[in-house]
């Protein structure tokens, strides 16, 4: 198990793919309170 691997972390960033073991980056959805604040300011 290593970079060959395609199941691991480290064989997931070696053949530059996405999965289980290695998910993208999620964005921080605003809360609803951030959003009726920010309706408020306008």
């Amino acid at each position: 198990m290593g970079r060959g691997d395609k199941k691991t972390r480290k064989g997931k960033i070696a053949n530059n793919s996405y999965g289980a073991r290695r998910p993208r980056k999620i964005k921080k959805r605003p809360t609803v309170e951030e959003k009726i604040d920010i309706k408020k300011k306008k």
